[in-house]
């Protein structure tokens, strides 16, 4: 009976249904794939705080921006780099399977787009996804051989009577500014082709002379040396020298092998979990900031975080941290000797503080940008692993006014190009405006500070310290003054008793 009447009320309800689409005509929607999405057009909400930021300036990628005419010119050197590529490779076969491997997944390619513009046509669509992978393909190839080629401004590609390109007389690679803005382009959430399409061509068409030793991993390692300018812990004055040194420990990550530095870094098994782990460039560049044990579990804090200036006030030891990934933060405290935050001042006796080690932040005018779509990617892809926006919060946090950057910058853990303290302020502060996260990996090192900061001895101690114990030399300038008071005291005792002794007598 009760089957029944389940069944006759799901037959009204299609009933219904159907009345309610012949009147209205509700079109036949297409199913909703989220699992396969990976590439989003940024939210509204935080397009609007700041449109330029998800905006490409000088190229297209992908279907996104596509047809906006101010970026038409850049169609051309794509184009020139396709005929370099060609020549690279010299092998049509190669190129006629890889643009047969398009067709066949072009479904596939639109579903890893959250909106899957059927308006393109499924010509055009594959011939967009082929001229805009082989650019860059050839973009990274490029950009490798002119970081370690020695004669790179005398190097020639292979050569045709019909097209000829230099390095040299190479747009790209000769204006610093526009390979600048390009990069910065390549980077923005909207402004993505998958990685496995990537992968696919530079696997099954790139030549193998061109496929160097250090690049073991395949196409991820190009990836990596070309966007190390976006790798905060790489100092940009030794960033080509740097570079093939660190590959080894992101490999590592991205393989998701917890290795210590003297396991051996296992090439034959990188290859494919490097093409499923990474969806994109931004994704890449997300994972740059996030350390290879990331092992870190969510939850809520009691309470906001306190501002840098008044976590010293309660005796916190800002301290930078340079070879930590930028998201690996912590608080390190001893029991009982942190107590007496004043000792901490002198050279060795770290135990004594109340140590909060953060990894240097470098900003600059491309800072904004870089977060912003991390952020915006975080939101759509990775809603329950918002590290990134965790991240942003806890910095907003530390931070409210100009004097709190102020403390962080005389502490070196932020570094900044910026006009000011104050403009460093504004934009960490803007960061996380429309940006949800209901919880955060940083819940214990929040609550372990805020309790710290609400003991009153700890206040206390760091006022002491803060007075007379805040360097080296106000510190021995204290011990001295202490050292002479007692003596002064002992000389005093000494001399009263010498009186009374002589008044007995």
């Amino acid at each position: 009976m009760t089957h029944a009447n389940n069944t006759s009320g799901a037959s009204l309800s299609e009933t219904e249904y159907e009345m309610v689409k012949h009147i209205i005509d509700i079109p036949d929607l297409e199913e909703l794939r989220l699992s396969e999405c990976s590439i989003y057009k940024v939210p509204y909400n935080l397009r609007k705080v700041n449109e330029e930021a998800y905006t490409p300036q000088w190229i297209s990628i992908g279907p996104i921006h596509l047809n906006k005419q101010e970026l038409k010119p850049m169609q051309e050197h794509k184009k020139r780099y396709f005929h370099c590529f060609w020549e690279r490779v010299s092998n049509e076969q190669a190129m006629k399977s890889f643009k047969r491997h398009l067709e066949m997944k072009e479904d596939h390619i639109r579903r890893c787009y959250a909106d899957k513009f059927s308006y393109i046509p499924k010509e055009k669509f594959v011939d967009m996804m082929l001229l805009d992978a082989v650019f860059i393909m050839e973009l990274l190839l490029r950009n490798c051989e002119w970081k370690s080629n020695s004669s790179k401004h005398e190097h020639d590609y292979k050569q045709t009577k019909s097209f000829r390109v230099r390095h040299s007389d190479d747009l790209i690679l000769t204006q610093s500014w526009l390979s600048r803005n390009i990069t910065r382009d390549m980077i923005l959430i909207e402004n993505q082709i998958p990685f496995s399409v990537l992968q696919k061509l530079y696997d099954d068409v790139v030549p193998a002379d061109n496929k160097k030793e250090e690049h073991s991993a395949g196409f991820v390692d190009l990836a990596i040396e070309y966007f190390a300018f976006y790798d905060t812990q790489m100092s940009s004055s030794d960033e080509t020298k740097r570079v093939l040194d660190k590959n080894r420990s992101r490999k590592n990550y991205f393989s998701g092998a917890l290795l210590s530095s003297k396991k051996p870094y296992n090439k034959s098994k990188s290859k494919d979990r490097y093409s499923k782990s990474t969806k994109h460039f931004t994704d890449l560049i997300r994972y740059f900031y996030l350390p290879s044990d990331w092992l870190r579990s969510s939850g809520c804090a009691l309470h906001v975080l306190r501002t840098a200036t008044k976590l010293q006030d309660s005796g916190v030891s800002f301290e930078k941290d340079v070879e930590r990934r930028l998201l690996d933060i912590s608080f390190d405290k001893k029991p009982i000797l942190s107590s007496f935050l004043c000792f901490g001042c002198l050279p060795y006796l770290n135990h004594f503080k109340a140590r909060f080690r953060i990894p240097q932040l470098k900003v600059d005018h491309t800072t904004e940008c870089v977060f912003r779509n991390l952020i915006a990617f975080e939101q759509c892809h990775y809603p329950e692993k918002p590290y990134i926006c965790n991240y942003v919060s806890l910095i907003d946090s530390l931070i409210h006014t100009q004097l709190d950057v102020e403390l962080l910058v005389e502490k070196e853990v932020i570094v900044h190009e910026l006009g000011s303290d104050k403009e460093v302020a504004v934009l960490v502060n803007g960061l996380s405006k429309h940006v949800v996260a209901n919880t955060t990996c940083y819940y214990e090192t929040i609550n372990e500070l805020n309790k710290h900061y609400q003991n009153i001895w700890n206040r206390t101690m760091a006022a002491l310290w803060l007075v007379y114990f805040r360097d080296p030399w106000r510190a021995s300038s204290t011990l001295v003054g202490i050292v002479v008071l007692i003596f002064a005291v002992f000389q005093f005792i000494r001399a009263a008793r010498a009186v009374l002794g002589y008044d007995k007598s």
